[in-house]
């Protein structure tokens, strides 16, 4: 949170391989539910590959530049974010934590959940990794599973189940360092794909089971919740830039027409035979119609098959009631949806931001899911609202459930 004479503001910080998002919000001291966008910006990034830092200083740029213009339009100075933490390198496991319980009347206090929850996060890790963020699933106590929350019952044997994020220590630094040369402090780190959900899911959607698909140019990032728990998190190696360069080598043409024919002459599952042209730079290009969608399709197709492997390790493959929500630079793509559902056996639909005022027609849109959802976990974490609102009175018609594990969320 950034105290100002007028509101107090709140910044989420997409740091993507493509795009640098940035996105600033505030809200009424009145009425906490009232969430508006004051300011957003974005600029390109040259200095990652896959989601990982590969030029420091090009990624400081782009950094800058994102801020700078969301600073212009809001009228505010930034100087914290909340962040993403992207790339292959961000992995997730399971863990069990077990606590006997020793007071005398036996009842499970606040601070026997948080050691038991201490106890699941000891795990033997690699020196170069470290842990991101923990989730609780669920609990156990005595025998009896399913607990949401355990305080206030009776038991002598406490257990959790937790899902624990970890991430390259080399990778997290470099990230450090860029913002550090931005001026930027990082307020809290969670990954893209998680944003996203508080961005674009209600409360129905995540307690049936639904799945976000954040495809972005280098990665595609997926996070299943059910019974507004945390069940699994992955990062695919593979994105929007994958499918640009198969069409440059499908159709030998230069990446620059290869990027307008992704974003403007590509249908999914359309078998219409038709020749089109376009013109980039002055030079006329004539391409097939069922030759471009062929090429995307496989590579669409491909990355599908990913994500069904990753829901298949949680045993939810065609089994999430809430279906799959898309989001994503890459979610532009027209018959997206309908073909994610037809390869997925599951509802698929394209993600939109809802319940937020202010300069809302930018960030409704699929590519700043992940930046809205960070500046919204921004409002969520801070001080204030922690202490004297409820998550669910916060984002009553937007987010809520994840109250449970946000002091999970380590700065």
């Amino acid at each position: 949170m950034r105290e100002g004479s007028a509101a107090p503001h709140y910044v989420g910080l997409d740091i993507g391989t493509s795009q640098v998002r940035c996105v600033i919000g505030t809200r009424d001291v009145n009425d906490p539910a009232a969430i508006s966008v004051i300011g957003h910006g974005a600029s390109a990034n040259q200095g990652m590959r896959k989601g990982v830092i590969m030029h420091v200083d090009e990624t400081v740029d782009a950094i800058v530049q994102a801020i700078t213009e969301a600073e212009r339009i809001a009228g505010v100075r930034v100087d914290r974010a909340t962040v993403n933490v992207n790339g292959v390198h961000v992995t997730g496991m399971n863990s069990r934590g077990t606590i006997a319980i020793s007071g005398p009347n036996r009842e499970i206090s606040p601070e026997d959940r948080d050691r038991v929850e201490e106890a699941a996060a000891i795990v033997k890790l690699p020196a170069n990794r470290e842990i991101l963020q923990v989730f609780a699933k669920n609990y156990r106590l005595d025998g009896q599973d399913n607990l949401k929350d355990p305080v206030g019952m009776h038991g002598v044997r406490l257990e959790v189940d937790c899902h624990i994020l970890t991430a390259a220590t080399p990778n997290v630094r470099n990230l450090d360092l860029a913002l550090e040369k931005a001026q930027v402090r990082p307020q809290h780190r969670t990954v893209s794909s998680l944003a996203a959900a508080e961005a674009v899911l209600d409360r129905k959607q995540k307690e049936a089971g639904t799945a976000v698909i954040d495809v972005g140019a280098g990665t595609t990032n997926l996070v299943v919740i059910e019974d507004g728990e945390i069940q699994h998190v992955a990062v695919i190696p593979m994105g929007g830039t994958h499918i640009t360069n198969d069409i440059a080598i499908g159709l030998k043409t230069d990446l620059e027409v290869a990027e307008q024919v992704k974003l403007k002459h590509v249908m999914l599952g359309d078998t219409t035979d038709k020749t089109y042209r376009i013109i980039v730079d002055g030079s006329g290009y004539t391409f097939e119609q069922a030759e471009t969608n062929m090429i995307v399709e496989a590579r669409v197709e491909e990355l599908l098959e990913y994500v069904d492997k990753e829901l298949s390790k949680i045993h939810r493959s065609r089994k999430l009631p809430g279906g799959v929500v898309i989001v994503g630079g890459s979610a532009v793509l027209p018959g997206l949806a309908e073909f994610a559902k037809e390869r997925l056996q599951l509802p698929a639909r394209i993600g939109k931001v809802k319940g937020l005022a202010g300069l809302v027609d930018t960030v409704d849109e699929p590519s700043f899911a992940t930046a809205t959802g960070l500046m919204l976990l921004d409002i969520l974490l801070a001080p204030y609202v922690t202490e004297h609102v409820s998550s669910n009175q916060l984002f009553a018609g937007n987010i809520s459930t994840i109250g449970n594990f946000l002091k999970k969320f380590r700065p």
